[in-house]
């Protein structure tokens, strides 16, 4: 890497894909003194995939990895059992071991896809949260009080609405907190949304003895449907999509979140995207830039001959509405429509099957089809909303 170019990436990992920094004085000073910084990310494995939103603070991992710091993945299976509600508007429920485990099993292989983790040092946080006895936890406790905790906007709004806030809840914080002490972190990236429980973690640190970590705070990424990218709204594109879907989804994304997606979630260099959004101002179609967005992101989670070849997919189902000839084949245990949904894995649920029928988002041989108790033909070809086709054999 010469000079410029390590330079260029210096600067990159203040300021492209931050929102907020704390202390942006002490950061600067670290990363000048060239001392190999410990670079903490936590991310609880409360659903089965990582998702694009995620892949903000990975990417920035990846940009400390890239200079030669160390940079630590923590996979939060305790964590993940109490639910963190940062950005939630009710309690989240405690979920079962049996969950987290099993949503737990593929994380990094996921994380694998942004940085390298052979060179990472990675830890599931139950090796140390789940020695903690009551003492411990009672002496960091005290540390805290409950004014700070009822002062986050969420928290507060919840009080104010009757709604309940558990004595769990303000134990999260602490158990976040705790992991920067255990791996002695430097540094702490996180989105805006753990604000919170990222200032802890210096507090935290400060109690144990130890210099309290800095902190880069990422912006939080809108899904397909707009509002915040989450597994629990569906909107997500997640690290495990196919190509064909990973770019049907992207060209499906509204064109004012273009510009945002290649900031935040590619590395494309800001001079190009500068120019895309030069070309949105003057009248492009966005259509175009969008395309470029998808073959991008299908290339960086997959390869370039697969994202070339779903951009021909794309092409060809949804601009020339044309039927594939490469759809896969599925022979089906029962023929009606609901159950090869669900069999199949076109619908999660015989409900959500319904639901899918009676939103129009299925077709028999290109035709939408309303009766929940059709019966699909054998050679028929069954679509699922714009870009997923299924041979019924």
């Amino acid at each position: 890497m010469d000079n410029n170019s390590l330079e260029i990436n210096k600067k990159q990992l203040i300021t492209r894909g931050v929102e907020e920094i704390i202390d942006a004085d002490s950061l600067a000073e670290k990363i000048k003194s060239g001392k190999k910084l410990r670079v903490k990310l936590g991310i609880d494995p409360t659903s089965p995939y990582l998702h694009l939103g995620r892949s903000i603070p990975l990417l920035k991992l990846r940009d400390f990895q890239q200079l030669g710091h160390q940079i630590i993945l923590i996979i939060g299976d305790f964590t993940g059992l109490i639910g963190d509600t940062s950005d939630k508007e009710s309690e989240r429920p405690m979920l079962s071991e049996k969950t987290v485990k099993a949503n737990a099993r593929t994380y990094i292989k996921q994380a694998a896809k942004v940085i390298d983790v052979k060179k990472a040092e990675v830890y599931y946080n139950s090796r140390w949260l789940k020695k903690l006895d009551y003492l411990e936890i009672n002496r960091q406790a005290d540390h805290f009080s409950l004014s700070e905790f009822i002062a986050r906007e969420n928290i507060s709004q919840r009080l104010q609405s009757g709604r309940r806030i558990s004595l769990r809840e303000l134990l999260y914080p602490l158990m976040q907190g705790y992991d920067s002490v255990r791996v002695k972190a430097d540094v702490e990236v996180g989105g805006t949304d753990q604000r919170f429980n990222l200032l802890v973690g210096r507090d935290m640190q400060r109690f144990y003895g130890q210099p309290p970590q800095d902190i880069i705070t990422n912006p939080l990424i809108e899904g397909l449907d707009g509002r915040k990218m989450s597994s629990s709204f569906g909107n997500t594109v997640n690290l495990l999509d196919s190509p064909n879907e990973m770019f049907g989804k992207i060209m499906s994304l509204r064109d004012e979140l273009i510009i945002k997606y290649f900031v935040l979630l590619t590395r494309v260099d800001q001079k190009v995207i500068a120019d895309y959004q030069r070309q949105l101002v003057q009248g492009v179609n966005p259509r175009d830039i969008k395309i470029n967005l998808a073959s991008t992101l299908v290339s960086m989670y997959h390869s370039e001959s697969e994202a070339q070849a779903a951009r021909e997919y794309f092409e060809k189902t949804f601009s020339q509405k044309k039927i594939p000839d490469n759809r896969p084949s599925f022979k089906p245990a029962r023929y009606d429509l609901i159950s090869i949904l669900t069999e199949s894995g076109l619908a999660a649920s015989k409900s959500e099957a319904r639901r899918l029928v009676d939103q129009g988002g299925v077709k028999i041989d290109g035709q939408v089809v309303k009766d929940l108790d059709c019966l699909v033909p054998s050679g028929s070809v069954l679509q699922k909303g714009k870009m997923k086709f299924l041979e019924i054999k």
